[in-house]
């Protein structure tokens, strides 16, 4: 066995490097869409808070707000307050915003939820396939979209005050009159 000790570590470490490499690389270089002004979102079929399944054709025709967030992302909590007096503000007029929750557990969601008196729809995104479909590097990411089914704004990373998300809901709901 001790003459093969050399082999089997040099064999060891050949195949952690060509893993490690592939990860890298397929990191760095794979080609995640990145969704901008202008563009189409996505579809999606998630599971919400409230037990249904919802997806984006629920929102046709309405100004919507998509926000991307986790519990873990301190701007993500600091910026909930603000997004949900928003919504209280708007909801009248016909504005929609789902928050999708980027792989935690329910209970832990739903414990921030209850704290912050969230009263928006939440949905979770368990296998992260949504959160790779619409290009997310960073959280949160809000998407404004108008109710014509395109994206007015995304708005990536930072904390969006109530009075910034105030100015981009105004624009919005203009572009659905």
């Amino acid at each position: 066995m001790g003459r093969y000790r050399k082999t089997i570590q040099y064999v060891i470490l050949a195949l952690v490097l060509i893993v490690g490499g592939y990860a890298v690389g397929n990191s760095l270089f794979s080609k995640s869409v990145v969704l901008k002004r202008g563009d189409v979102p996505p579809d999606f079929l998630l599971a919400g808070l409230d037990g249904g399944v919802h997806n984006l054709k629920e929102y046709e025709g309405k100004p919507l707000i998509l926000n991307f967030w986790g519990t873990f992302c301190p701007p993500c909590r600091n910026e909930m307050p603000a997004l949900q007096q928003q919504y209280e503000k708007w909801k009248d007029q016909g504005l929609e915003l789902v928050g999708i929750n980027l792989s935690e557990d329910k209970l832990t969601v739903e414990s921030f939820i209850r704290q912050i008196g969230v009263s928006f729809p939440i949905l979770q995104d368990k296998d992260k396939k949504t959160e790779r479909a619409y290009g997310l590097k960073q959280y949160p990411t809000t998407f404004f979209i108008t109710p014509k089914g395109k994206i007015q704004e995304v708005v990536i990373g930072g904390l969006l005050t109530e009075e910034e998300i105030e100015s981009r809901v105004e624009r919005l709901m203009k572009s659905s009159s």
